[in-house]
């Protein structure tokens, strides 16, 4: 496994009979079995999309040297290759891009979360940062993923360097997640205030995430194929890790190598939804009022050539394997969760009722009411590659332990001032859902952990859970319900057991959205 992961010992640091609250020996060594397997299988998942080894697949060096090869495409070095980059996997990228090219490097400016270089320091991580004397220039920013004066800072220098070039030259962009908040340009007179202020109107107002998109791109100078069209006439290519369902490359740090769709009137059009047109600051008026009559034209991105190195299916193919290999049979059910936690917790406490019985052929098992729940909730999700029925005739066919894996994004709607993430509400969530009813001679684990090693504002990637969660908890005089009222997830994980149901990693450089794995054992 690729840049192994420096895993906390957290899924079994507690003493194994506090795992499963006053269980028989057997369950609980079966138990504490699922437990390991679950890090081993989140491990392989987050090594497998590591941005080195993932950029050094993408690029190679023809033995001469004067040829560079990005997949089927090549382009020709003659001391003209520039870089710049921005997002959570950049500084990783970015090592592993100077340590291929070399001499070939004539300069880069990244943009990083702010303190990466520390904790990728502190973490041991050697190979996820720059060699002295590098010729990349770093600026750290965005903390806690929201745009600030020292990312447009990092944004003006990329914009800079960009527009410096030639079409002699190839500028190589690099982006990973967290690539919108580390590039804020916003062109003037607007200032960084002022459209986050309008941002923040539209999102209380109930705008949807694609117009978001759509207004951030119309205010930038180097969102939505900006930055390509300040690189113009340079050849461009685009190296993406992918932190989006579905990987558009539009919408991956709002796309600032890719053409907009959008033009000012789309911009209007949502502004006059939600009534907010008169309440615009002159600097937008204004902005927009001379959008359409833009000089340059509409960007075309003809020059550029975007690649997408690293994905969640990649992370999910990989844990897939590494099940397999432990003897378990491993479905991937999907790539594209998304949608309420509260819904998708749901699903997942009525698929292991539903793929259980399957799997034990229980005739009292989940119910026909339960069964048509589950298929009513998965076509709510409306997700492109949910392979929910395939995965039940599989797992009915199974003679043994089963792994269903899945990725993607779900989303909290906050109403409490609690500390935690979606991937460790999702885990309280699902282990409350596990222990709503019995689930017979079958022991079923969960794991929901965030790749970039933060699970919000924690030091926690995720937490995992059993149909013992509820009864655990009581016996410490912790009410689940309460905590998830205060969106309180990581006080409790944390005082649960001693924190022995969080999943500690670390900073680990990537990130491609989050790993659910849903584990099913007969007894």
């Amino acid at each position: 496994m690729a840049a192994a992961l420096q895993v906390l010992p957290c899924l079994v640091r507690a003493p194994f009979r506090q795992l499963i609250w006053g269980a028989p020996m057997a369950r609980l060594a079966s138990g504490v079995a699922l437990a390991e397997h679950a890090q081993q299988l989140f491990e392989s998942a987050v090594g497998a999309v590591q941005p080195g080894p993932m950029l050094q697949k993408a690029l190679s060096l023809d033995p001469d040297g004067r040829t560079l090869k990005v997949r089927d495409r090549s382009f020709q070095l003659r001391q003209n290759l520039y870089l710049v980059g921005f997002g959570k996997a950049v500084l990783g990228m970015a090592a592993a891009a100077e340590e291929l090219l070399g001499q070939h490097l004539v300069q880069g400016v990244i943009s990083v979360p702010k303190g990466i270089r520390a904790a990728m320091e502190c973490a041991g991580k050697q190979e996820m940062l720059l060699k002295p004397h590098s010729r990349v220039q770093v600026f750290e920013g965005a903390e806690n993923n929201l745009p600030d004066h020292d990312a447009l800072r990092a944004a003006l220098a990329i914009q800079q360097l960009a527009e410096g070039l030639t079409a002699d030259d190839l500028l190589l962009v690099l982006i990973s997640g967290g690539g919108s908040a580390l590039l804020p340009a916003p062109i003037p007179p607007i200032t960084l205030e002022e459209k986050q202020m309008l941002t923040k109107l539209l999102a209380a107002h109930g705008a949807t995430i694609q117009e978001l998109n759509t207004m951030r791109k119309a205010l930038s100078q180097l969102k939505g194929g900006g930055l390509a069209q300040a690189a113009y006439p340079a050849q461009v290519v685009s190296l993406i890790l992918s932190d989006v369902v579905g990987d558009p490359v539009e919408v991956i740090a709002s796309g600032p190598t890719v053409a907009s769709a959008h033009n000012v009137q789309d911009c209007l059009h949502i502004l006059n939804r939600y009534g907010l047109r008169a309440a615009l600051p002159r600097s937008v008026k204004t902005v927009l009022s001379r959008a359409d009559s833009d000089p340059r034209g509409p960007h075309t991105c003809g020059h550029v050539l975007n690649v997408i190195i690293g994905s969640n299916m990649l992370a999910l193919a990989e844990a897939q394997k590494q099940a397999e290999l432990l003897g378990y049979r491993a479905m991937v059910l999907s790539t594209a969760i998304q949608g309420d936690v509260k819904s998708v917790a749901q699903f997942y406490g009525l698929l292991a009722r539903v793929a259980g019985a399957r799997l034990i052929s229980s005739t009292a098992g989940a119910s026909v009411e339960e069964d048509a729940k589950l298929h009513e909730l998965a076509a709510e999700f409306q997700l492109p590659d949910l392979k929910l029925e395939e995965v039940l005739e599989a797992v009915a066919e199974a003679r043994g332990p089963v792994c269903l894996l899945a990725g993607g994004e779900p989303t909290v709607q906050l109403h409490g001032s609690g500390k935690g993430g979606r991937n460790q509400e999702l885990a309280l969530r699902v282990g409350a859902e596990l222990g709503r009813w019995p689930l017979g001679p079958i022991d079923v684990l969960f794991l929901s952990g965030g790749t970039d090693g933060q699970d919000g504002p924690t030091e926690a990637a995720g937490a995992w859970v059993m149909p013992e969660l509820t009864i655990q908890a009581a016996a410490e005089g912790l009410d689940v319900a309460t905590f998830l009222d205060h969106n309180d997830s990581y006080t409790f994980f944390c005082r649960l057991q001693g924190g022995a149901h969080l999943l500690y990693t670390g900073p680990t450089g990537t990130n491609v959205m989050d790993t659910h794995l849903l584990f099913l054992r007969p007894q």
